[in-house]
């Protein structure tokens, strides 16, 4: 497989400049984690394995052991051949969703919405996993990582799951290292406070240190959302003066193309292994 297939694969855009002694502990990564068959080289990109290498220190053994479990996962999981039609209805009331656009410094965005809750939800993990392959997908030339921007206003605990939470965290931290950037939590109101001591435990210091919270009616918050995000494009709910609500007709579209994306990329991939 070319290095341009495994750049599409890892992120859609993977392009990096790395030192001589990270180089070398890529290739150290790479004898250690050995044979790997066309789909799973895809994902090994240099940038991706710098990525692993980031997440555990740059220890070799840590890194290649975290790689190796992360393609399990994915042979298991098959997170890329998740298509539209598996999570729409999760994705129906639009309590999750990646907005078509980026902030400011290109990073894919992923709005969610915990308060809003529907009634057939039985992938919301699925539906999570999804929407991560879909930001990177679509992230810009350069750039690795997303934002979560989270809206807890008029959350109550029936809303939210521990078991969901803790998953998902580990989801996030075990196979796709070093791709948060940021998570917003917005709004959250006091009885959120005891839930988030909950899951703390759970959430490594580098992504602890990712989290942050604002609140509307704090002036410095305020200007950080409008650092972070143009405001013409970001949603009303949020405080901009984008669209006003979640068009599932549109988002589906939208979905449904990258789906389309993905699918001959991979058709590409088999086509020369």
């Amino acid at each position: 497989m070319s290095e341009d297939q495994k750049k599409s694969a890892s992120n859609g855009h993977d392009e990096m400049v790395v030192s001589q002694e990270l180089q070398a502990k890529i290739t150290e990564v790479r004898g250690l984690i050995g044979q790997l068959s066309d789909k799973e080289s895809a994902y090994c990109s240099d940038a991706s394995i710098s990525r692993y290498l980031m997440s555990r220190n740059s220890n070799v053994k840590k890194a290649a052991q975290m790689l190796k479990q992360s393609l399990k996962w994915r042979k298991e999981y098959k997170p890329e051949e998740i298509r539209w039609e598996e999570v729409a209805d999760e994705a129906e009331l639009g309590s999750m969703y990646r907005p078509n656009y980026h902030d400011k410094c290109g990073r894919s965005v992923i709005i969610m919405i915990p308060a809003i809750k529907n009634s057939k939800s039985t992938e919301t993990l699925k539906y999570l996993v999804y929407c991560m392959e879909n930001a990177i997908l679509n992230l810009p030339a350069h750039q690795e990582q997303l934002v979560w921007l989270v809206d807890l206003k008029g959350i109550k605990m029936s809303d939210i799951s521990f078991k969901m939470a803790r998953e998902s965290i580990r989801v996030i931290q075990d196979y796709y290292p070093k791709r948060l950037g940021l998570v917003i939590l917005l709004n959250a109101p006091i009885i959120f406070q005891p839930f988030f001591k909950m899951i703390r435990p759970f959430l490594e210091t580098e992504m602890y240190n990712k989290v942050k919270f604002y609140y509307w009616d704090d002036h410095n918050d305020k200007k950080n959302l409008e650092d972070l995000f143009d405001m013409d494009k970001l949603e009303s709910a949020f405080g901009g003066n984008g669209d006003r609500g979640f068009d599932i007709n549109k988002y589906a579209e939208r979905m449904k193309e990258d789906d389309n994306k993905i699918l001959s990329f991979w058709t590409q991939v088999k086509s020369v292994s």
